[in-house]
């Protein structure tokens, strides 16, 4: 009986921290991410189909193909990379979601040095 009183806290515990994935509803839309580069705060925009994504980051425009691999995690790859670095694909994975937004962490392929963000959906597609 100790044991099942002991085992009850813990398991309301980590209930409580289960994280909202809704990833599906991220797949396709308008988005908006803001970092923060030498201490200066950038925006990029980007569009995003199931297939291919354009991105905008000060004035340059960059598009890549899409594979996804979970409805979580897909990898991007740019279609006219200009360098090695571009050449990379990305790995990128949804960890949480909120109503507009969501929580990513991103990395080269391959790489266990990964980075994280968060991202604005700012619109879906008029269908």
């Amino acid at each position: 009986m100790k044991k099942i009183t002991l085992l009850l806290p813990l398991l309301l515990l980590t209930s409580c921290y289960d994280v909202e994935r809704n990833c599906k509803d991220f797949k396709t839309g308008k988005f908006e991410f803001i970092q923060e580069i030498d201490g200066v705060k950038k925006t990029s925009t980007f569009e995003r189909t199931e297939s291919i994504q354009i991105e905008t980051f000060e004035g340059k425009t960059d598009t890549a193909s899409i594979r996804w691999v979970s409805d979580c995690e897909y990898i991007l790859q740019k279609i006219n990379p200009k360098n090695m670095l571009e050449k990379k694909a990305i790995g990128m994975k949804i960890l949480s979601t909120s109503e507009n937004s969501y929580t990513f962490e991103f990395g080269i392929v391959g790489s266990d040095k990964k980075q994280k963000g968060t991202v604005k959906k700012v619109s879906d597609f008029k269908k």
